[in-house]
């Protein structure tokens, strides 16, 4: 069962880009697939977003993954391998989730066919300088991108080419060992190339 991280900052896109990769999992690849949502707020509206397309949801709410809520995390996991036994797990981090903390939480898990997988960043094309930039918010953007192993940049449909290098380039400089690819979530573009990366990442590992 490999877990597969699904990151990035608020409003970047995380939940529509879940949605479409796990559809595509389970319908072109076969994978029988689960996904853990996460939230801050009290009402997970993105679990019940997810849970109209028929898909296996545990929703696990009142704090980040990343922080109090790592035994959680554990034990869902493994309660998802027995009772479902997934090929792969999506997480959904809160937007403020640091993947090499949620690595830690899923590490934690019990049993060794649990491994945890690659981790995607969202970035959100449109909100670019503000990501990078501000004071607050991009220390966690800068901290997200870092475990990346695949930024994905996201909204590509709503920018145009030459911001689009520009942060091309800033992104490789944070992190210059991830794979890079640019989709529209919304529109679907360069989602089955994102899917093929993935794929490969959990192949080799």
């Amino acid at each position: 069962m490999k877990v597969v991280q699904i990151a990035g900052f608020l409003g970047s896109g995380k939940t529509t880009t879940l949605i479409a990769l796990s559809r595509q999992l389970s319908n072109e690849y076969k994978k029988r697939v689960a996904i853990i949502v996460n939230e801050i707020g009290d009402v997970p509206v993105d679990a019940k977003v997810v849970n109209e397309f028929g898909l296996k949801v545990r929703d696990i709410g009142g704090g980040c993954i990343c922080c109090e809520l790592l035994i959680n995390l554990a034990i869902t996991l493994e309660e998802l391998s027995k009772g479902f036994n997934p090929d792969i797990v999506l997480i959904e981090p809160s937007g403020v989730s640091i993947p090499s903390s949620v690595k830690d939480g899923i590490t934690t898990a019990k049993g060794t066919e649990i491994k945890a997988g690659p981790v995607v960043v969202i970035f959100d094309a449109e909100r670019a300088e503000e990501q990078l930039s501000d004071e607050g918010i991009g220390t966690f953007v800068m901290r997200q991108l870092s475990g990346a192993d695949i930024v994905a940049i996201n909204k590509v449909d709503a920018v145009d080419e030459a911001h689009i290098k520009v942060y091309e380039e800033r992104l490789k400089a944070v992190n210059p060992g991830a794979k890079m690819i640019r989709i529209s979530a919304l529109k679907g573009d360069g989602l089955s190339d994102l899917i093929k990366m993935i794929v490969e990442l959990l192949v080799a590992q």
